[in-house]
């Protein structure tokens, strides 16, 4: 695979009386070559696809593959006590081999805020607490923290993870205070649909908030959408699709150098194809797009 990083979401819907393809399809992409595969973060059903828990999904994936890094794209922080997003990240950590990348957000839908009793307001400053106190578990033993939602006090996290100060965290969002948040608690960025002259704004404002130095050890990534030519989309991409809307390996390609070009270290490939084409999907990919990118 390329200097650009690639991977693959495993949102198709997945047969539920064969819920074993979803590893083989995670498999499949090891052994393709890819860097990474992403789950995302639903508690309710949201039509696009699979609608899981990540960290549990991607527990089930790390034990069926042995290279492959696991990203949650993203989960949803302000669903989890800190407590237990720190334990269940480190216990993923760990099982895995030190291959999980926590891609976080604040999170959106008003209907699963409500129903995990959670205030929609109060997102943002959860997930600064959260964060802030899943980093103190993870760095130290014990570990005291006073936060708005969160208290700690010579706390022992039930599992340290294997990477040392926890898993890396890409944060999402294109917000000032997303950006912020970045740079605060962040290893990385991470976009949805994100063009190249976007990723470069990104890279600006990071700098105009934090500095050049501070801004540029963050690792830049983002989600694209792309439909391989000849294979039908189930649902319509949610934004620009790689490659134009007649996708070709020369369009694609060329979108990911641009990408690259501008700072990209890593694209998640979004695939709105039926559970039954994603082998092909990541088939095309490997064989048409990623040798154009070497």
């Amino acid at each position: 695979m390329p200097l650009l990083r690639l991977g693959v979401s495993l949102q198709p819907r997945w047969p539920l009386d064969d819920g074993a393809s979803v590893l083989r399809a995670a498999r499949h992409a090891e052994d393709l070559g890819f860097d990474h595969v992403a789950v995302g973060n639903r508690l309710l059903d949201s039509g696009f696809g699979l609608d899981t828990d990540p960290l549990v999904l991607l527990s089930a994936v790390a034990g069926a593959t042995t290279r492959l890094r696991l990203l949650t794209s993203v989960l949803v922080a302000p669903y989890y006590p800190a407590l237990v997003l720190a334990n269940q990240a480190a216990t993923l950590d760990v099982v895995s081999g030190g291959r999980l990348i926590l891609g976080v957000g604040t999170g959106w839908n008003p209907d699963e805020f409500h129903a995990v009793g959670v205030p929609a307001r109060e997102r943002g400053a959860r997930t600064d607490d959260h964060l802030a106190a899943a980093k103190a578990l993870w760095a130290r033993r014990p570990a005291d923290f006073d936060g708005p939602f969160t208290t700690l006090h010579a706390a022992h996290l039930g599992v340290p993870p294997v990477t040392a100060g926890g898993p890396p965290v890409w944060v999402g969002g294109h917000s000032d205070a997303a950006l912020r948040r970045a740079l605060r608690f962040g290893d990385g960025w991470y976009g949805t649909g994100a063009d190249a002259a976007e990723v470069t704004d990104v890279r600006r404002r990071m700098c105009d908030l934090a500095g050049a130095e501070s801004a540029g050890r963050l690792t830049l990534a983002s989600a694209a959408f792309l439909t391989p030519p000849g294979l039908p989309a189930v649902v319509p991409p949610p934004g620009r699709p790689l490659g134009g809307a007649a996708p070709t390996a020369a369009s694609v390609a060329d979108d990911l150098g641009r990408l690259a070009e501008a700072g990209l270290a890593a694209c998640t490939l979004w695939l709105p194809v039926a559970a039954e084409h994603v082998k092909k999907a990541m088939e095309w990919v490997a064989a048409e797009v990623a040798p154009r990118l070497a």
